[in-house]
């Protein structure tokens, strides 16, 4: 395709999309966004701009969102069941999908602190399908075992929970889920990566194919929705994401 090289944000979009439209996972009928979560709101909106007859609930769009109370509608709504697909991310994650929020060292996080748990444990086990999403790919973030778990990526027989991780998207790998056996596998790298890169840079242990495909490319058509229509829904939201990735400004109100 001709035009400006393909941005690691927009190859990022792109697998979050694939991933929410994966045939073998249950329906994504329903997706919300959390705050702060340009790409995953990217993914979407590419998902949706595709064709695909979702509804998203984007808690950090500016106007227009749904919901008018913050985040206790987004809980309301994940604990009727009405939230398919959710985004979580963490300071620490493990190789059993556990994340950190809290921080670092003994409880209640002595060490670096991160920004908190909030609603993550609870939108972790009550929504079928989480996709958690970390750009950074290091040792301190990809670990053996978090220090404090905010989110369980697992929960013992007999507790109720609806889902639990169906991937691992960071700035280098795709890892894929596996609850039955509580263990990762990694999926694709991206470009500049190999097997050997990214064991080198993960703290958890995980399966690995044979042979470790490339993770694709966005198609051109992809590319041409992220830089046109999913540009200007987001623009808004994320001015200087837009101003970044697709270079794009938002547009001031004429008679301001």
């Amino acid at each position: 395709m001709s035009g400006p090289e393909i941005k690691p944000e927009e190859r990022l979009a792109a697998t979050l999309a694939r991933l929410i439209l994966d045939p073998a996972a249950p329906p994504a009928r329903h997706i919300a966004v959390g705050a702060a979560s340009p790409i995953p709101a990217a993914a979407c909106w590419l998902v949706k701009k595709s064709g695909h007859p979702v509804r998203l609930s984007l808690l950090h769009k500016r106007s227009g969102n749904p919901f008018t109370e913050g985040s206790r509608e987004l809980f309301d709504l994940t604990g009727q069941g009405r939230i398919d697909l959710f985004f979580l991310g963490g300071g620490q994650i493990d190789g059993q999908a556990n994340i950190n929020l809290i921080g670092t060292g003994e409880w209640p996080g002595t060490g670096a602190r991160f920004p908190g748990s909030f609603g993550s444990a609870f939108m972790y086990m009550m929504t079928p399908r989480t996709i958690l999403f970390r750009e950074e790919h290091s040792p301190r973030v990809l670990v053996e075992k978090v220090d404090n778990i905010s989110a369980p990526g697992l929960s013992a027989p007999g507790v109720f929970r609806r889902g639990t991780a169906q991937a691992l998207v960071t700035g280098r790998a795709v890892f894929r889920f596996d609850p039955a056996r509580g263990r990762f596998a990694l999926e694709s790298a991206h470009p500049g990566e190999d097997a050997a890169s990214i064991r080198a840079a993960t703290g958890f242990d995980y399966d690995e194919p044979a042979h470790l495909p490339a993770t694709p490319d966005p198609t051109p058509e992809q590319l041409a929705l992220l830089r046109g229509p999913v540009r200007d829904e987001m623009i808004e939201t994320y001015p200087e994401f837009c101003a970044r990735v697709f270079g794009a400004a938002e547009k001031k109100d004429a008679a301001a």
